[in-house]
């Protein structure tokens, strides 16, 4: 949308005559109305066409943080009626599927796609006994991954005349016994500690961004800690963990990735107290807890100037937690209000 002139400015008759303020804006009741701000800074010379010079008073405009807010909730809003791709996981996984560590043999079926879609960085998954006889041990706290088998029951005996007028139990081999349905419980590396990684995955090489890191470094609130293959926020703990920056192949997803943890944090009890207690995954209230979250992230990231490499998977992300409380995109208008007060408060920190 245009700027609206102040009192201070030049006033355009055709410009207020023209202008339709955005009909998203004026129906959008959690985004406070337009502010553009202008001030007279400086007398510049200018030539004009047909080689004449005058002076000209310059206007200094500052859009302020609540439109910047409206442009991400329309484009996300914008992304969703579209239709999005799959969200994408945007830090690197080491290579190949899902492996025992022991046998370096894939799992295969529904484990696939269990262990696949768990979040860890590493492939290699192994049992609790597994990670103490390689001399190391699972974490404390740490919680295991089903791993679905069947076995193959032997054939059924049955009872065959013998010569002497009794019976004899055989194996009938034509009454095959059923399979049993079993499952044991396996831990990722990234879950162990003491046993050696044999790949770590890709790695890529990037520089900070000054804008992104500002806003990390302004706002003092959990403690952040790198390494392993999720990224987590711990209200229990007050802290978040963050694979390395090294492990997104785009590095503005990093920081996206950041936001949306940091976010996470402002609901904290001693910040804004966004939740009580903790909501089992996959229920509505921890789906629109994610909505918060990835909203804040997107707010974040349109404020670092990094939006346009990330606002799409996060359309994605938004779109599946949408789909998984059964919920319509009218709901991303509702986390909006809720994302960007955890926005201001990251942001405000900071100053």
């Amino acid at each position: 949308p245009r700027p609206i002139p102040s009192a201070s400015a030049p006033v355009n008759k055709n410009f207020q005559k023209n202008f339709t303020p955005s009909k998203k804006i004026q129906k959008n009741p959690c985004v406070p109305p337009l502010i553009v701000r202008h001030s007279i800074r400086d007398e510049q010379l200018v030539t004009r066409p047909g080689g004449t010079r005058q002076l000209e008073k310059t206007i200094d405009e500052k859009m302020e943080t609540p439109i910047a807010y409206q442009v991400i909730t329309d484009r996300i809003t914008t992304l969703l009626e579209q239709g999005t791709a799959p969200w994408r996981k945007p830090w690197a996984s080491a290579q190949g599927f899902p492996k025992n560590l022991i046998s370096r043999k894939e799992y295969t079926g529904i484990n696939t796609w269990m262990l696949h879609s768990s979040g860890f960085s590493s492939a290699y998954w192994l049992t609790f006994n597994q990670a103490k006889e390689l001399g190391g041990n699972v974490r404390k706290g740490e919680k295991g991954t089903p791993v679905v088998f069947t076995k193959q029951l032997p054939p059924r005996l049955v009872d065959v005349p013998n010569d002497n007028g009794g019976t004899d139990q055989m194996l009938d081999s034509k009454k095959l016994g059923g399979r049993m349905l079993k499952y044991y419980t396996a831990f990722n590396l990234d879950q162990c500690e003491g046993i050696d990684i044999p790949d770590a995955g890709p790695r890529y090489d990037h520089d900070p961004i000054a804008s992104a890191e500002a806003i990390i470094a302004g706002y003092h609130g959990p403690t952040i800690e790198h390494g392993g293959g999720r990224a987590t926020y711990s209200p229990t703990l007050d802290r978040v963990c963050l694979p390395e920056r090294h492990r997104f192949e785009i590095v503005a997803k990093y920081y996206n990735t950041a936001f949306h943890e940091l976010a996470h944090s402002t609901g904290h009890p001693d910040r804004l107290h966004r939740f009580d207690k903790a909501a089992e995954f996959g229920s509505e209230n921890y789906g629109k807890e994610e909505l918060v979250a990835e909203m804040c992230a997107a707010y974040l990231c349109g404020k670092a100037g990094i939006e346009n490499a990330t606002l799409e998977n996060s359309a994605a992300y938004l779109k599946g937690w949408l789909e998984a409380i059964k919920k319509d995109a009218r709901l991303i208008i509702t986390a909006a209000s809720a994302a960007q007060k955890a926005a201001n408060l990251i942001l405000e920190a900071g100053k």
